[in-house]
């Protein structure tokens, strides 16, 4: 029989797969003899059972759990709805990847009519107890029902308000009693049915609820944002309950043993009395800084922080910790690896090393390659700080600048973010605004903490946040911000700019200027330990000067693609371009691309000189050439192309018409332009290789050009062109008496080519995978069109990620594996790299390094993402 339930004590942290990392750890520190409230795991295996049973726990599930719930009344001496001594609990998830507010919890469970007056009588609180029966009501309506939790503030509001009360803690035990019978009512009323008084029908239902959350729109973002299986499931911890809201010598709170957004060597977080855990994460009651903690109770933060040095040192990390007071007795409900800004990260795994507490291999380990994007975004610009004008002061949760146009909900985040930067103001966040919150450049809330849920995801993504703005007065529908500082008011509405300072919690009228920001110190440190063990090299795609040094500045060793069509679209050079498409005959051609030689030969002069002696991958021409041309109905450039050119417009619109594709994708592009028009690819040539002769002899760099040949599909289609390259790139080393070598390759992005990979390496010197069209010509659709129905296949579980962000292993990464070893069998010291967006990708990164790829190629600003990814793959491969 299989074991689908756990108690605490029968797990440990090895576990984690299948008792996910909230129950791993709780069995860990119950083991350890720390003060955890009793309980038991329901496995992820018992999830994943749940989904093939159509969304039903089985009966053999249920008998395990029953006989868990008697094991933990015995345990705690409580009895599970009882009306003298009701054992209470939590339901909470826990997949073994931490995915902080994403799936469902439910606290106080077990309580009724009956068993919330045993509590009152037990605890000598009735206060307490009516306020926890409304809470599990709000809950278990919310999470397991799917009633809105905002008509239950609805009607709390409601209440305060004809009170003339500011806070919740305000309320006595008669208005909880009031509070609970209009929320059974509005229950009633919604539901047609009583609110469910069976303790143990209210607990099947709600281990339901949480694996059902497991599928949650929130939940799939986020697993798509950090590769996260669906097939994981998550695990279920129900655990007796503690109460934080038994009054003023009970409390409850998060911390962490490090600084999660400076890396900083000291205790950081924050605590609520007379609260439960989710009024903290919620954000809905401002919290006080957890060293406050030792003036109000001095010998349960003694406790505290010895329990809190003993888990960082037991699990060699900093942790993050929630924790409950009862009566001035500490409880420890969760701790992991707690998630840490950026530079947060670099700092902590570069002090543990320091401190002996791990080596420099698991240090380059512990950091989210991701994360490093979030070092390379942008901070504000010292002059353009002091001119802008302050408005605002919040709670500095997520480090970084923003700048944008306030938007108050995620829905308009999505819309507005695809024309123009945003700034979400909400608030407070929800796990539901978690699609807005990936898009927007900053985040702004009116209400929270430190450990509030927008500032926990967005120190997780790197993105700029601060929040408990409590100067700030959101109204969310009519879609305005009033704040006022220094005795200034300000009133803003949609579209207004804002700039945020997630390092400081300050908040700015207008669009501040940002600069990217200096890279030194741990950085330095820390990506010296990740390149000392990656065996991939790094490269970029530039096709400038400009980006190739940003490159080079970030550890680039080499260009993997420059995209030579980006250099034709300039102002001086579109025109004679445009001449060239539109000539009649060879000789013109020839004369519109003698005019376009100088400017192309003058771009990779800049490259190579920027890129010295590292290796510069060339593209020939690509795209089709109807992208040179003017729309059919650009009128105004129609007729000023043909006035400068002195022809007929109808000239140029009969080209325009012959160029016309019905699928571009798969039309008169690639090596088929220079098959049919041998003279661009002998004028880009003849430009790629008199600049490399003329750097190697002015600067004396080993300069070895690399040629590529776009989009065959066949050997004889590649050795047509690369003749032609051939012959010029000889003509110009006779020419210039120069001892240059070239290398000729390809790109794989065609299905055909990696099936007959064996012949094209027959004459190629090179594959560099063009993963971007691979993946558009395995699946037959493109990029640009897959955003229209890419939603409807995650909500049906069909794809679980983009298949342009991250590369499909299963099908096009066979082409690839097959492409590498067919190549590497014909040429066996043949050079394999990929260029396409997934280059920067850290799980396509790992899948290179298993085939054997020399090396990744990807933009600039992810070149020190490509070098950790690389560095992992390494130490994950040798393990």
């Amino acid at each position: 029989m299989t074991k689908f339930v756990y108690m605490f004590q029968e797990g440990n942290a090895g576990m984690r797969d299948l008792l996910g990392g909230k129950g791993a750890n709780l069995a860990e520190m119950t083991n350890l003899g720390m003060p955890v409230p009793y309980g038991f795991t329901v496995t992820t295996e018992a999830c994943n059972d749940y989904y093939r049973q159509g969304g039903q726990i089985s009966d053999e599930i249920m008998d395990q759990i029953a006989d868990a719930l008697h094991k933990l009344e015995e345990q705690s001496g409580k009895k599970f709805g009882d009306n003298e001594n009701p054992l209470l609990v939590s339901v909470r998830s826990g997949a073994r990847a931490s995915m902080p507010g994403m799936m469902d919890t439910i606290l106080n469970l077990g309580l009724n009519d009956e068993a919330v007056e045993g509590l009152a009588k037990r605890t000598e609180n009735p206060r307490f107890a009516y306020d926890s029966y409304r809470r599990f009501i709000q809950m278990f309506s919310d999470v397991v029902m799917e009633l809105p939790k905002s008509s239950f503030e609805r009607v709390l509001d409601e209440i305060k308000e004809s009170k003339h009360l500011d806070s919740d803690v305000d309320l006595t035990a008669e208005d909880w009693k009031y509070v609970v019978g209009r929320f059974k009512d509005y229950y009633k009323e919604a539901k047609g049915v009583d609110f469910p008084q069976d303790p143990r029908e209210q607990l099947k239902e709600a281990v339901k609820a949480v694996f059902r959350s497991w599928d949650n729109p929130r939940a799939i973002v986020y697993r798509r944002m950090n590769d996260i299986p669906g097939a994981w499931g998550t695990a279920v911890n129900v655990q007796m309950m503690v109460f934080g809201n038994m009054g003023n010598t009970s409390g409850t709170g998060v911390a962490f043993t490090r600084n999660p957004a400076t890396g900083e060597k000291q205790i950081y977080g924050e605590y609520l009395i007379n609260a439960q855990g989710e009024d903290v994460v919620a954000g809905i009651r401002t919290p006080k800084p957890i060293t406050t903690l030792e003036e109000d109770m001095p010998e349960v933060y003694k406790q505290f922080m010895e329990i809190a040095q003993t888990l960082e040192n037991h699990y060699r990390d900093m942790q993050d910790m929630e924790f409950t007071i009862e009566d001035k007795k500490l409880y420890f409900l969760q701790t992991r690896n707690g998630k840490r800004a950026a530079g947060a990260a670099l700092r902590i795994a570069v002090d543990m090393v320091d401190e002996g507490m791990i080596t420099e291999e698991e240090a380059v380990l512990r950091v989210d390659p991701k994360q490093l994007e979030a070092l390379l975004h942008p901070v504000f610009e010292p002059e353009a700080l002091k001119e802008a004008e302050l408005i605002g002061q919040g709670i500095d949760a997520s480090p970084g600048a923003a700048a944008g146009r306030i938007v108050f909900t995620a829905e308009d985040a999505k819309e507005q973010a695809a024309s123009g930067r945003v700034v979400l103001v909400r608030l407070e966040t929800s796990p539901e605004d978690i699609e807005g919150m990936v898009v927007s450049q900053g985040i702004l809330t009116g209400r929270g903490g430190k450990t509030s849920h927008a500032a926990v995801v967005a120190r997780g993504m790197g993105t700029c946040c601060v929040a408990g703005c409590t100067a700030a007065k959101i109204d969310e529908e009519k879609k305005t911000l009033d704040i006022t500082h220094d005795g200034k008011s300000y009133h803003l509405v949609e579209g207004d700019y804002i700039s945020l300072n997630g390092s400081t919690g300050e908040v700015f009228l207008g669009d501040v200027k940002t600069i990217a920001p200096s890279i030194s110190g741990d950085f330095a440190r820390f990506m010296g330990w990740a390149d000392a063990r990656r065996t991939m090299q790094v490269r970029t795609n530039a096709d400038n000067p400009r980006d190739a040094q940003t490159a080079v500045d970030f550890g680039a060793e080499g260009i993997g693609l420059t995209r030579t069509e980006h250099m034709f679209f300039e102002e001086d050079r579109i025109m004679k371009f445009r001449e060239m498409i539109l000539a009649d005959d060879v000789d013109a051609r020839r004369q519109a691309l003698d005019a376009i030689l100088p400017f192309q030969k003058q771009d990779f002069v800049g490259i190579y000189e920027v890129m010295q002696d590292r290796p510069v991958n060339v593209r020939l021409l690509d795209p089709p050439l109807h992208e040179f041309l003017p729309a059919h109905d650009d009128d105004a450039t129609i007729k000023e192309l043909a006035r400068d050119m002195g022809i007929d417009e109808q000239i140029i619109r009969n080209k325009i018409a012959e160029l016309h594709e019905f699928n571009p994708m798969m039309g008169f592009r690639g090596c088929r332009l220079s098959v049919a028009f041998p003279e661009i690819a002998e004028m880009q040539t003849r430009a790629i290789m008199e600049a490399a002769c003329q750097v190697k002899k002015e600067k004396g760099y080993n300069i070895v050009p690399e040629i590529m040949v776009p989009l065959i599909g066949s050997l004889k289609e590649f050795k047509y062109v690369k003749d032609v390259i051939k012959r010029v790139a000889d003509e110009v080393i006779a020419e210039t008496n120069s001892d240059i070598t070239y290398q000729i390759g390809t790109m794989i992005e065609i299905p055909r080519a990696a099936l007959t990979a064996d012949q094209v390496a027959e004459e190629a010197e090179y594959f560099s995978f063009g993963t971007n069209d691979l993946t558009q010509m395995t699946f037959g659709f493109s990029r640009d069109d897959a955003g229209k129905f890419l939603d409807r296949y995650y909500e049906a579980k069909i794809y679980e990620s983009d298949p342009f962000a991250r590369l499909d292993v299963e099908g096009v990464g066979q082409l690839v594996q097959m492409a590498a070893e067919k190549g590497r069998k014909t040429r066996p010291d043949i050079k394999l790299g990929i260029c396409g967006e997934h280059g920067g990708d850290p799980s396509t990164i790992a899948f290179c390094q298993q085939v054997g790829l020399k090396y990744v190629s990807c933009s600039p600003f992810r070149v020190p993402v490509a070098r950790l990814a690389a560095a992992q793959a390494a130490i994950n491969q040798k393990k």
